[in-house]
């Protein structure tokens, strides 16, 4: 079953690769979506695939790379994602 959510990650998460890590992670599972930094220092994550592999990712993604601190990563569910592939903004 397929599913999408979409997350806020804060922290020491920009500068730091985090993005990038983000996408290799997610094309490694095959999902779609996109990570993008917020103005406010936070990164924003849109994950869409089958449920297990999207799990798999938020795990990733709430750790993050070694040289980023993650704070906090609040996920909820979201509309399906319309765009193929996985982008970073």
């Amino acid at each position: 079953m397929s599913e999408t959510v979409q997350g806020w990650v804060s922290g020491r998460v920009q500068g730091v690769g985090f993005r990038y890590f983000v996408q290799r992670c997610a094309e490694a599972e095959g999902l779609e979506g996109y990570a993008v930094n917020l103005p406010d220092g936070r990164v924003e994550v849109i994950l869409q695939g089958p449920s297990a592999r999207v799990e798999k990712v938020q795990r990733q993604v709430e750790q993050g790379p070694s040289a980023s601190q993650v704070d906090e990563v609040s996920w909820q569910s979201a509309p399906p994602y319309p765009h193929r592939g996985f982008r970073m903004g």
